[in-house]
């Protein structure tokens, strides 16, 4: 039997970073993976989504923007094949380097399905694996709805349509949240005819509208049609019934991406024998250490809840790392930002006005219009605004929600400043390098109290 101080189970962007960790702070550690070392975010989900978001938006921006800044590209075509074998290519550098990584750190890579057989013991590929830790990461994986079972063919979950070979002429979207969208753009600005069908009032139920009128306004440019407070029905032969407002409609596509969410991956690992509670959605509960409810078992990312967030995970795998040390390490995450890498990308952080709302705050908003931004005009990037919301009480920075360019780049200035509790004051008297996208945060800030240089806002009466 081997015998670790600390087994982790699954590689994702928790369990690599949390098992590296571990092995820097001197415990014999080992981590188990079925599939692929960087689990879903690195092999079938962030990493290879941008990369092909990227490929669209530069195809996108040389056939229909470049002319109008003097650049004319002629024959520009789309060899998607070829654009597949670019991004297996990052994706295996990335995942390559993280092997390395663990293996340096003499972390022990155990490769296969790990299976509880009790507090204490985990059974991989049949051998028995004893540890005095185990930190299950075993990350999420994606909803199927039961009219459209995933065939990897013509119904694809989000691994399929990201390794799409050819250029469909129709794809119909299921689903119009973060991962609908991102990918749904992609193929828009290839060429395909996108329809996005979404049984929610709106695109990103979950995001400020006043962002999202921004994207969708941007998808029309795309030719992309979408379909809110509509249902998928029924599916046969490449035909996907919808309702909405009691009217079907019929849906013809040569591919339909399934994309309405992702559960926990917390069973078929044997959690009832090792005696791991989970809760009626499947994630397992910890506390502010990541700890589970049977000692000397914790649960990090996607399996314990939202947010679904691979640097959230990351975060969660350095707290239960130093916690399994010994030291005194919790979870007081002030803010989470996100990002949604659509066009133009949508990045937040901190609370939402409802939110604030709710709570009782009293604040004041301050958004400043990428229109007026120097370096947005001269990227020809100019849709969009940063919206901050700041605490009337205490001046504090409690909220900012941009869509813009850079939107996910741009967001990490807000996020350090809730999390450092930055006043606005803090923030406009960092000076700001000229021209960049940032300046625009500070004007956004300054807005808030009418004091914004670079647009004019008059004060209420």
């Amino acid at each position: 039997m081997k015998n670790f101080d600390v087994v982790v189970i699954g590689s994702g962007p928790g369990g690599y970073v949390c098992a590296i960790r571990l092995a820097q702070l001197g415990l014999k550690t080992a981590i188990v993976e079925k599939e692929n070392i960087g689990g879903v975010c690195l092999n079938v989900g962030c990493i290879p989504s941008k990369a092909l978001i990227h490929a669209a938006d530069d195809f996108w921006k040389m056939k229909h923007e470049a002319e109008e800044m003097g650049i004319t590209a002629s024959g520009v075509k789309i060899d998607l094949a070829k654009m597949q074998e670019w991004k297996s290519g990052v994706v295996k550098k990335l995942t390559g380097g993280v092997s390395q990584l663990l293996k340096a750190n003499k972390v022990e890579i155990l490769k296969g399905t790990a299976v509880f057989k009790d507090r204490a013991t985990v059974e991989v590929n049949k051998e028995p694996v004893h540890a005095k830790n185990f930190v299950i990461a075993t990350g999420s994986r994606v909803v199927e709805i039961p009219i459209m079972k995933f065939d990897g063919e013509t119904v694809l979950s989000s691994t399929e349509a990201l390794e799409l070979k050819k250029l469909p002429k129709k794809m119909v979207v299921v689903g119009g949240g973060f991962i609908g969208l991102e990918i749904g753009i992609v193929y828009a600005k290839l060429g395909s005819e996108v329809t996005i069908v979404e049984a929610m009032d709106n695109l990103l139920s979950t995001v400020d509208p006043e962002l999202v009128a921004v994207v969708e306004k941007k998808m029309k440019t795309f030719g992309m049609k979408v379909m809110v407070k509509t249902k998928a029905v029924s599916y046969k032969n490449k035909r996907l019934e919808v309702e909405s407002n009691g009217k079907k409609e019929t849906l013809e596509a040569d591919v339909f991406l399934v994309s309405v969410g992702r559960k926990p991956n917390s069973d078929s690992i044997g959690l009832e024998n090792a005696g791991v509670k989970i809760d009626q959605k499947g994630n397992i509960p910890t506390d502010q250490q990541g700890k589970t409810n049977v000692p000397g078992i914790w649960a990090i990312g996607d399996v314990t809840g939202a947010p679904q967030l691979a640097h959230r995970a990351s975060m969660d795998g350095l707290i239960v790392a130093a916690a399994v040390k010994g030291e005194k390490s919790f979870k007081d995450y002030k803010t989470v930002p996100w990002a949604v890498f659509s066009d133009p990308e949508i990045a937040v952080v901190g609370y939402s006005e409802k939110e604030a709302k709710e709570k009782g705050i009293h604040y004041k908003v301050g958004r400043f219009p990428f229109a007026a931004s120097g370096r947005a005009l001269s990227t020809n990037a100019t849709e969009g605004l940063i919206k901050v919301l700041i605490n009337e009480a205490d001046e504090s920075i409690i909220g900012c929600h941009i869509v813009g360019p850079e939107a996910s780049n741009l967001i990490a200035e807000a996020a350090l400043a809730i999390e450092m509790g930055a006043t606005s004051e803090d923030l406009v008297r960092t000076i700001h390098t000229h021209p960049t996208l940032p300046e625009s945060l500070m004007e956004a800030v300054e807005a808030a109290d009418y004091k914004a240089v670079h647009i004019y806002k008059p004060k209420r009466a």
